[in-house]
């Protein structure tokens, strides 16, 4: 393996550590189906299909991730869900 290669490679791995954070939204007895889908499309911009998934998954699994990126991408995201009543963190 050449230098260039072995340089190449070393950022790839840190590009792919960089990314691995995720917003995990938390089931409760408060938000109705539409509230928790009307806000996963305006905030996580998820097709209408994706925020419906998300919505049972939460619902009979206790947690889904909704959305996964960079911390600062997804710090105003969770921020927005969390004004919207929605329980969710940043792991």
């Amino acid at each position: 393996m050449s230098t260039r290669e072995k340089v190449l490679e070393e950022v790839l791995v840190e590009e792919a550590v960089g990314v691995n954070n995720e917003i995990v939204l938390y089931n409760d007895d408060v938000n109705t189906f539409d509230h928790v889908i009307d806000t996963l499309i305006a905030v996580c911009s998820h097709t209408s299909e994706q925020a419906e998934q998300c919505a049972l998954l939460v619902h009979y699994k206790g947690k889904c991730t909704v959305k996964t990126g960079a911390y600062d991408e997804l710090k105003p995201q969770c921020t927005q869900l969390l004004q919207a009543g929605l329980s969710a963190e940043i792991i």
